[in-house]
């Protein structure tokens, strides 16, 4: 712990966000589990392209320790979740830090002092940007590394954020899922019933356009009623989309309808991470021929389901339950044939208990909790 000023500065400049994105490469130094991102990808998401921006307004700030970067964090407003949770809601995020109490502190009271000019009262987080994308701080799992568009976090962030006053209001989990996994008997009389009901297929990539916003829809159906749900907008899903498009198989994404009517969909997405902790947060010079050549010769062994969804006119039925299995076993023979033995799904809600029993019954191992904080300023 360094007894030197802490000084933080904004985030003012396309330099300044340079420093702010080179922070984690500062902090993770002698973590040998955390994967570092590619650092075009992250000046996307901090940049005004983003579609968050369309409905949120932000700020962020670096704090320094003898001239050299020693932690970070934004605060944001988002203008929908106002909307749902009041007009004195805010959230952090992107938050970083060595294990210091003065650096967290400094860091923690920039972020809220932004906030209260902002008429916040009620902060919660870490949120980069919304629930929609990376949140959560790693409270249990520090010894796997983290998959796609997942956080990870040094063990200290918990136990700071608790001496600055947040306490915990929601924890996530992330489960560790064999593809290969032996049906078992509940799920296989499920399909079998309910198997001339609903209709199973792949994404149409040639309705692309079409086929992504009737996952828009379904997912913001499904999740409406959820803690913390913040609906997708048509761009924030538009540009997910496009990610999509460029780097899963149609048969990845998988749709079932009922009658006819579309009515849930998974999305299994390749852990790209594997390629990312070989390129050190550049995907040049050679960084995108490796890449590419990773998902053409099936050389990525794991993945993630970062979306699913059933309609919530299903929850707690048996038909519910059925197209939950059909959209977790409809894609695993792809999955499969695609070199991928292993998926995360995450997160799930801790108090999911539908979807917990679910994993539990195929054998599924509980393996990472991430945990959302608050206070009240």
């Amino acid at each position: 712990m360094s007894t030197a000023t802490v000084i933080v500065h904004p985030v003012m400049s396309f330099k300044d966000m340079g420093v702010f994105i080179d922070v984690p490469w500062h902090i993770y130094t002698h973590d040998p589990m955390w994967v570092p991102p590619l650092r075009l990808e992250r000046r996307l998401h901090y940049s005004r392209f983003n579609p968050f921006f369309k409905h949120g307004e932000w700020q962020a700030w670096v704090a320094y320790q003898d001239n050299k970067p020693v932690g970070r964090i934004s605060a944001q407003i988002d203008t929908l979740g106002r909307q749902r949770y009041g007009e004195d809601t805010g959230h952090f995020g992107s938050l970083e830090s060595v294990d210091d109490p003065s650096v967290f502190s400094a860091l923690m009271l920039h972020a809220e002092a932004w906030l209260a000019t902002r008429h916040t009262r009620s902060v919660s987080g870490p949120f980069s940007h919304s629930i929609n994308q990376e949140c959560g701080v790693l409270v249990d799992g520090f010894d796997t590394p983290p998959v796609v568009m997942m956080p990870h976090s040094p063990k200290w962030y918990g136990h700071l954020l608790e001496q600055q006053g947040y306490q915990p209001i929601k924890d996530l989990l992330a489960y560790w899922v064999n593809v290969d996994f032996k049906t078992p008997r509940i799920m296989q009389a499920l399909l079998r019933k309910y198997s001339k009901k609903v209709q199973l297929r792949p994404l149409n990539r040639k309705r692309f356009k079409q086929d992504i916003e009737i996952l828009r829809d379904i997912f913001n159906d499904a999740w409406s009623d959820n803690w913390g749900f913040v609906p997708f907008t048509e761009a924030e899903f538009d540009e997910l989309g496009s990610s999509l498009r460029l780097l899963v198989k149609d048969e990845f994404i998988q749709i079932a309808e009922v009658n006819g009517v579309p009515a849930a969909f998974m999305v299994v997405l390749p852990n790209l991470n594997e390629v990312f902790s070989e390129l050190n947060g550049s995907l040049f010079p050679f960084g995108l021929i490796k890449l590419i050549k990773q998902l053409k010769y099936k050389k990525i062994h794991t993945g993630r389901v970062p979306l699913m969804g059933v309609r919530k006119q299903f929850r707690n039925t048996p038909l519910g339950m059925a197209l939950a299995c059909m959209v977790i076993d409809a894609p695993r023979k792809a999955v499969l044939n695609h070199g991928i033995k292993h998926v995360e799904m995450s997160w799930i809600l801790e108090d999911n208990q539908a979807m917990r029993s679910i994993l539990d019954s195929i054998g599924s191992q509980q393996y990472k909790r991430y945990r959302i904080y608050g206070k009240t300023l």
